[in-house]
């Protein structure tokens, strides 16, 4: 073997893996969204989460994709362990159909689609089809296929220029030697786990014991622990992933890497048992293309039926290789949420932002409510709580408006687009309600400390605006939450009211110190109190209007402009809540 040779082999793995890449992602684009969706929604029975697993490993191409996906699910709380479970087994058996598809190339089949499949006369063919396609900019999905044709025949001939540069090794007695050291199964484990690892993808390894099978030269006893080690070398992956993840996260990745160690491990034993008592004709013989993709594809099969009902054991292994040391801030694993992963896919990230932006509404809420309890009802406010929730809105907020930068726009569906307007508008709202609930809270704090007391007219008030401003709060909660209008049309009528509680309570009040009944250092408290709870219901009203706004066929986000065309557009139902909360609230004040 030249240097020519060595060259050649390099610039076909190069080809080979560089194909995988592009088909794989290709892939993913037109079917990947769906894909992950169907993985978060549907991962439930056992043998539902297997065929859910394999499916989308055998549309994407890669298991280590998968996996990932899983470790990110599982990180983010969308998906528990026990679901994570049946989707890594059905990965190893998706992880499959690569190999079979490679397999297309060997044989001599008279057969002409076989003949047409073959490497030699399909890849150019796709390649070129592919390339047609991709210059069709207008047409995405066109553009999509494009790319996937173009990465299966840059994959068929990156293993055909492999298969040609090592088809002069068979004579050589040093690459003989080699596979005959191989033959040990532990070596040939740690051969083919190495190789696995180091370019993180078992279809790829696997793809070049293909390729050298090609030769003749590779007996079944010299592949087939290299089989076992691709398999456990794929692991590698996932637990790149899951570094400086959740302690669940890291709990998936181990979860992958025992059922391959153990798998790996019960079939082996298995296996040589059977060979030492009964043996095998075939030991010895040159395996092919063929043989090698249908035993990973057995072997993946077998040890997936194996562990099906041992799925709970896996759990259990890895929650006691990784420990809970203390208990996880359920707060800090909202925003776990965020997980980089689901960048690769905007809607799914969009989603997830949506999900902590929801969170953070309902965060919100709790904290004006224990600090109404604490200055209109006197329950003491418990100061640790509150900080948290303040702490995480203030987060929640920076890491939102982080995360959604780093999404592409470009690649989100139109009503993508608008959900995205809606999320950055809402999230600074939803941080501004509990800016305004801690300015209420220190009010709460001098009102201790200075040992301030209101009169009983004073306190009814106060309770009837909180009461209004509690459920404002609560309404625009639901309405971003749901998308729905309706709520968002009660929204409004409600903010007309608190409005007009503000000014009848500042009317009252000041009616109040002119004849004597309250103290300028009494007043102070009781204005700024009721003036945040009208910039509380402010924010609520621009949530809401965002909300018809995401649901309606306009375009801009000209918030001001917007409210001008729904105030003409008042409806009966707005009229009727409006006189609603008339007589629930203001009527009660004047």
């Amino acid at each position: 073997m030249d240097i020519f040779s060595i060259v050649k082999l390099c610039g076909g793995l190069a080809l080979f893996i560089y194909g995988m890449t592009v088909m794989g992602d290709a892939l993913e684009k037109v079917a990947g969204e769906k894909l992950e969706k169907t993985l978060e929604t549907m991962a439930g029975n056992i043998f539902k989460s297997i065929f859910l697993g394999a499916l989308v490993t055998a549309v994407i191409q890669s298991s280590s994709a998968t996996t990932v996906m899983v470790v990110g699910f599982v990180n983010a709380g969308i998906m528990t362990l026990k679901q994570a479970v049946g989707i890594i087994m059905g990965a190893n058996i998706g992880t499959t159909m690569t190999a079979q598809l490679l397999r297309l190339g060997g044989g001599d089949s008279a057969s002409t689609i076989m003949k047409f499949l073959k490497p030699s006369n399909l890849a150019y063919v796709a390649v070129a089809v592919g390339f047609l396609l991709m210059i069709i900019k207008k047409k995405k999905k066109l553009k999509d296929v494009g790319e996937i044709l173009l990465g299966l025949g840059v994959l068929f001939i990156g293993m055909n220029t492999m298969e040609g540069a090592v088809s002069g090794l068979r004579e050589l007695p040093a690459f003989q030697a080699m596979f005959t050291t191989l033959k040990n199964p532990i070596l040939g484990v740690l051969a083919g786990a190495l190789v696995t690892a180091a370019i993180q993808s078992s279809s790829a390894s696997v793809g070049i014991l293909q390729a050298v099978a090609a030769t003749g030269a590779v007996s079944f006893a010299a592949a087939v622990p290299i089989i076992f080690g691709q398999n456990i070398g794929t692991c590698i992956t996932s637990f790149m992933s899951s570094m400086g993840a959740s302690k669940n996260a890291r709990r998936a990745a181990m979860i992958h890497l025992y059922f391959n160690l153990v798998g790996t491990i019960l079939f082996m034993i298995a296996m040589y048992a059977i060979k030492a008592v009964v043996g095998f004709s075939f030991w010895d013989n040159p395996i092919t293309k063929a043989d090698i993709a249908n035993f990973h594809t057995i072997f993946n099969v077998v040890v997936t039926v194996v562990f099906i009902p041992f799925n709970g054991l896996l759990v259990k292994l890895a929650e006691k290789t990784i420990k809970v040391d203390e208990k996880d801030n359920e707060l800090d694993l909202e925003l776990a949420r965020l997980d980089d992963r689901f960048l690769a896919t905007p809607a799914i990230a969009i989603e997830q932002c949506h999900k902590v932006v929801t969170t953070m509404g309902n965060i919100a809420l709790g904290n004006l409510m224990i600090t109404n309890a604490a200055v209109v009802d006197g329950i003491p406010l418990n100061e640790e709580t509150f900080n948290e929730n303040e702490s995480f809105l203030d987060n929640g907020e920076a890491r939102i408006n982080k995360y959604m930068l780093s999404i592409k726009e470009d690649d989100l569906s139109p009503q993508g687009r608008k959900l995205y307007e809606e999320i950055m508008h809402t999230v600074s709202d939803f941080e501004k309600i509990g800016d305004y609930t801690e300015n209420i809270y220190e009010q709460y704090q001098s009102i201790v400390d200075n040992g301030i007391s209101f009169s009983e007219e004073a306190m009814f008030e106060l309770k009837v605006i909180r009461d209004a401003t509690e459920e404002i709060v609560e309404l625009a909660t639901q309405a971003f939450t749901e998308g729905d209008i309706a709520v968002a049309a009660r929204i409004e009528a409600l903010e007309e009211n608190i409005d007009g509680m503000r000014e009848a309570l500042k009317s009252k009040h000041i009616h109040r110190l002119r004849t004597g009944l309250c103290t300028v250092d009494v007043g102070m408290p009781f204005l700024d109190i009721i003036q945040n709870y009208e910039k509380i219901a402010d924010h609520c009203s621009k949530i809401a209007i965002y909300v018809m706004m995401y649901n309606d066929d306009t375009d801009s986000f000209d918030v001001h402009e917007y409210r001008k065309m729904t105030k003409k557009a008042h409806n009966g139902e707005y009229d009727k809540w409006l006189g609603e909360y008339e007589d629930k609230y203001l009527s009660r004040l004047v």
